[in-house]
């Protein structure tokens, strides 16, 4: 039978004048997933596989490592990811081409987009290697896949061009304001803000900023993490700077995602009140999404005609708190050890790896991953407002640097 995660650290961390456990789930396992199945008939992959809530399987992100140069407080705070902290040994990891085993049966599976993260997933040695052989997936109607990376932009600069060449379709960097001193308060390790702008800027002259063709899909995308009285005075002059720029900037609600980061729903700043503040100066229209299970609300820039400007561009907001998108949510997780998560709210999570390790063919794995998904329940966000204050005695979920946002 599937069992939930066990092992749990009792070690208290206190910050933000707040008590939290930290949970450290990455050494239990799960057995063989599709062991409790049988006699349940093997899946084959169609390229159209569906959830209980008849959601398809069309995304999967990826964690490379565990490990980032940057101290987000949203994120990997200083206070728990110290010097001190376990990181997961090199043999734990995916290989390269476990990774892109496993991507393969995902993509048969429908998938259409590959994101890398972390972690930093630039801090993975030699990740060019591991681009060059997703970059030769192709879909069931014969496409390549979708390949992407979300990074923190301070390794972009010397990396862009090499990215580029292995195969590296389009580009997601995180930047949470363009004031220095706010920027380097935020990734709490002093980094300045100039090297992102300039590992952005290397992005666009390698190409990761050409679009893809579709609504929406502009290849350089950079994502700010609103919170409210630390960064949200940014709001402006980032939507000053990147409008025109051919870059879509991303506005995304500060979420409860993990244990750690001492999240309070007061230091929520809600999308509406985001495009309300950016309407005051400069005309949005709203947009159609660009495709379905799409997180972001696109809005563009308008003309005086109250038409979308297409040369301005547009912006996005992701409402991850506010108001919930599991309705269409169509996205699979990968920690970087080879967990299977089905939401980014998890607390549980699926052992891969000991499948491709224990000389599993690729019937049984195809078969293996369709049936988690098929059985996948997770609403999160839906069900937040009924589930009540959070008091630390349930099965906490799992941290975002383990699994990417």
């Amino acid at each position: 039978m599937l069992r939930h995660w066990a092992n749990t650290l009792s070690t208290m961390t206190i910050f933000n004048s707040r008590t939290v456990p930290l949970i450290d789930q990455r050494g239990a396992t799960l057995p063989n997933p599709d062991a409790s199945l049988a006699p349940k008939a093997h899946l084959t992959t169609q390229g159209l596989l569906l959830d209980t809530h008849a959601r398809p399987l069309r995304d999967l992100r990826i964690s490379v490592t565990d490990r980032c140069n940057f101290r987000c407080n949203y994120c990997m705070p200083k206070q728990v990811f110290d010097n001190n902290y376990s990181y997961l040994p090199h043999a734990d990891l995916l290989s390269f081409e476990e990774i892109t085993r496993i991507a393969k049966v995902f993509v048969a599976h429908g998938v259409q987009k590959i994101r890398l993260t972390g972690g930093e997933p630039l801090l993975r040695k030699n990740i060019e290697r591991l681009i060059e052989q997703l970059s030769t997936l192709r879909t069931p109607t014969g496409y390549p896949v979708d390949l992407t990376l979300t990074t923190n932009g301070s390794l972009l600069g010397r990396k862009a061009r090499d990215l580029k060449a292995a195969g590296l379709r389009r580009v997601t960097v995180s930047l949470d304001g363009l004031n220095d001193e706010v920027f380097r308060s935020m990734n709490d390790v002093d980094f300045p803000v100039a090297q992102v702008l300039a590992g952005i800027a290397a992005a666009q002259t390698a190409g990761l900023g050409q679009s893809s063709g579709e609504a929406g899909s502009t290849g350089l995308k950079i994502n700010m993490v609103v919170k409210r009285g630390t960064n949200d005075h940014e709001i402006l002059p980032m939507a000053r700077h990147f409008k025109g720029s051919g870059v879509v900037l991303r506005f995304i609600e500060y979420m409860d995602v993990g244990a750690t980061n001492g999240w309070r729903m007061n230091e929520v700043l809600p999308s509406s009140e985001v495009i309300a503040r950016i309407r005051a100066e400069m005309p949005l229209v709203p947009l159609q999404a660009s495709k379905p299970g799409e997180t972001a609300q696109r809005w563009g820039y308008a003309n005086a005609q109250g038409e979308h400007d297409k040369r301005a561009g547009e912006i996005g907001v992701i409402s991850s708190v506010t108001q919930a998108f599991c309705g269409d949510c169509n996205r699979a997780r990968l920690s970087t050890e080879g967990k299977l998560y089905l939401c980014l709210f998890a607390s549980q999570g699926y052992d891969l790896r000991s499948l491709i390790r224990s000389n599993t063919t690729d019937t049984e794995l195809i078969s293996a991953i369709g049936h988690i998904w098929q059985g996948r329940v997770d609403r999160y966000s839906e069900l937040r407002s009924a589930m009540g204050p959070d008091t630390g005695t349930g099965a906490r979920r799992i941290e975002m640097s383990y699994i990417g946002g």
